[in-house]
C-alpha cells in the first residue's frame, strides 16, 4: 500500500509539474541530513525511499576490515560475517538503522524540503511566464504604496512599479485596476522581481495595439514614440497599403480609438502623424500641429532648418519648446525652427534671399 507521502509526491506531480525522480532524490539528501544533525554528523548513512511504496529506511554503511581503526566506518571480520557468513574484508555492510523518533523527524525533513521545492518551481514557472512577456502590457490591481513605490498584484504574483516609473502627478490608490507594461523580470533569491512601467513608450504602442485592429493585424505599423509622460507623446504610424489612412485608423470615427488611449493615460495629449520616408515630410508631418513653410535638409550634419508663418512659431516650438523637443526624438533629426521673418532676415544675411524669394519684398 503506497503511504501518505508517496500518493502526495504523486500529486505534486500532476499539480506542479515536478518531477517525481527529482522528489525522490531531494528527500533522500534531506533525511540524511537530519540523520547526521540528530545522531552524530560522522555516522555514514545511506536512506532509501521505496518508490513502490514510499517507505523510508536508513542504512548505517561501514567497511569491512581485518583491524578496525574507526568504529564509526568500519566493522571488523568477525561482526560481519555474524551478520552475513559471506563477507570478507573490504566488503560494504549496510545496516539498517531505526533510532527513536526518527520516522517523526525524517517525516518533517521530507515536508520541509518538499514544501521548498513547491516554492521554486513556483517561483520558476512565474519567471518563464513573466520573461516571455517584456515589453507587454499587464492588468493588475494596486496592492499598496510604500515609500513612493506601487506594489501592484498580478493574481500569483506581484509587479513593483519604481517612483521614475511612475506618469508624474498619477495618483496610485490602493484597489484600483491599473495597466502597466513589464520592463524587466528579475531572477532574485526571494523570486522573480517583475518590474513594471507607466512612464514608457512602449506602454503607448501596446495601448494602440490594443485599441487599432489594423496595428494588431499589421495593415499599419507604428514606426516611431516620442512621449514626455503624463504631458503629451507623438507617435508615427505607416501603412504599406495606399488605400488605408494609417492615421485616420489610429484616431478612429470622431477620435474614439485615440481618445481611449488619451483617458487610460489620464489626460496625456497625442499626436498621431504619418510616417514617410522623405525627412522633409516627415519633419513637417512631426511639427504638427503646426504648419510649416519650408523644410531644408542638412544630411551630413543630420539636421534641418523648419520655417514657419511668424504666427505659428510659439505652435510649433511648444510650451518650453516641448512640440519641437518631441518632434526631434521622433524624426531623429535636429530642428532649428524659425518663423518667416527670421528667415527672410537669416537669408539677407548670408546673400541668399533673392535666390530665394526673388525681386518680391
Amino acid at each position: 500500500m503506497k503511504t501518505e507521502l508517496l500518493l502526495a509526491l504523486e500529486q505534486l506531480e500532476k499539480e506542479k509539474g515536478l518531477e517525481l525522480a527529482m522528489l525522490f532524490d531531494v528527500i533522500e539528501d534531506a533525511v540524511v541530513k537530519a540523520y547526521k544533525n540528530n545522531f552524530g554528523a560522522t555516522h555514514n548513512v545511506e536512506v532509501e525511499l521505496n518508490r513502490n511504496t514510499g517507505e523510508i529506511n536508513v542504512y548505517s554503511v561501514r567497511i569491512v576490515a581485518d583491524e578496525v581503526i574507526d568504529e564509526i566506518t568500519q566493522i571488523s571480520v568477525e561482526k560481519a560475517k555474524e551478520i552475513d557468513p559471506d563477507f570478507e574484508n573490504g566488503d560494504i555492510v549496510r545496516e539498517k538503522v531505526a533510532p527513536k523518533d526518527f520516522g517523526r523527524i525524517a517525516a518533517q525533513s521530507a515536508k520541509q524540503v518538499v514544501v521548498q521545492k513547491i516554492r521554486e518551481a513556483e517561483r520558476g514557472v512565474i519567471y518563464d511566464e513573466y520573461s516571455s512577456r517584456e515589453s507587454e502590457i499587464v492588468n493588475g490591481v494596486i496592492h499598496r504604496v510604500s515609500k513612493g513605490i506601487v506594489y501592484i498584484s498580478l493574481g500569483r504574483t506581484e509587479a513593483i512599479m519604481q517612483p521614475n516609473e511612475q506618469i508624474p502627478h498619477e495618483e496610485y490608490i490602493q484597489g484600483e485596476r491599473i495597466k502597466t507594461v513589464i520592463t524587466e523580470v528579475k531572477n532574485s533569491t526571494k523570486g522573480p522581481q517583475i518590474l513594471v512601467s507607466r512612464t514608457h513608450p512602449g506602454l503607448v504602442k501596446r495601448l494602440f495595439e490594443l485599441e487599432v485592429p489594423e496595428i494588431y493585424d499589421g495593415e499599419v505599423e507604428i514606426k516611431s514614440i516620442s512621449r514626455e509622460p503624463g504631458s503629451r507623446t507623438k507617435i508615427a504610424v505607416y501603412s504599406p497599403n495606399p488605400d488605408l489612412d494609417p492615421v485616420g485608423a489610429c484616431v478612429g470615427q470622431k477620435g474614439h480609438r485615440v481618445q481611449n488611449i488619451v483617458e487610460e493615460l489620464q489626460g496625456e495629449k497625442i499626436d498621431v502623424i504619418e510616417w514617410n520616408e522623405n525627412p522633409a515630410i516627415l519633419i513637417s508631418n512631426a511639427l504638427s500641429p503646426s504648419k510649416v513653410m519650408r523644410v531644408e535638409v542638412d544630411e551630413d550634419d543630420n539636421s534641418a532648418l523648419v520655417v514657419v508663418p511668424d504666427y505659428q512659431l510659439s505652435l510649433a516650438i511648444g510650451k518650453e519648446g516641448q512640440n519641437a523637443r518631441l518632434a526631434a526624438k521622433l524624426t531623429g533629426w535636429k530642428i532649428d525652427i524659425k518663423n518667416e521673418t527670421q528667415y527672410k532676415a537669416y537669408l539677407r544675411e548670408i546673400g541668399e534671399y533673392e535666390e530665394v524669394y526673388g525681386d518680391e519684398e
